[in-house]
């Protein structure tokens, strides 16, 4: 029924924004449901405070709480990708596709011209997601995730 909704009335686009205070909670909500360790939200607030950290959050409407965010440490020329999530039921409309551009664009801004992060090599979404947004592979970090799974390291330059 969602899929015949979606075909005639397309959802609209997300609200991307910076990440304030208030979204805290939800990015830990978020985080929780998205990794095996999910962040709490003390950490968000640690991570939020630090000036190398940018993060953006995507909404589907001005007064409605987080759908997806981003967060990267910044120290141009170079940014390295923290943690990247959408909600589950959100997933695959696009949402992650357009925080990403949306905070790579904004980190363009600042003077970076080149971007890290690492992804689970099972992780098929996410790859997926990245290589049409220009990363490619750089490196591997062997057993580096909870049960042995390799952290693929990605790079790209602006």
């Amino acid at each position: 029924m969602i899929g015949l909704l979606e075909r005639f009335f397309p959802p609209r686009p997300p609200l991307l924004r910076d990440a304030v205070a208030a979204d805290m909670p939800h990015l830990a909500a978020i985080h929780g449901r998205a990794f095996a360790r999910g962040w709490g939200t003390d950490e968000f607030e640690r991570l939020l405070s630090d000036r190398a950290v940018r993060a953006h959050v995507a909404t589907l409407g001005t007064r409605r709480p987080p759908v997806g965010f981003i967060l990267s440490h910044v120290v141009p020329p170079e940014a390295e990708v923290l943690t990247v999530a959408v909600v589950t039921d959100r997933r695959r409309r696009g949402i992650g596709r357009a925080l990403v551009s949306h905070h790579l664009a904004r980190l363009a801004a600042e003077g970076v011209s080149t971007s890290f992060l690492e992804v689970e090599e099972g992780n098929l979404a996410a790859r997926t997601l990245y290589e049409h947004l220009g990363y490619r592979e750089v490196g591997r970090r062997r057993g580096y995730y909870a049960g042995g799974a390799d952290a693929l390291l990605l790079r790209r330059d602006f």
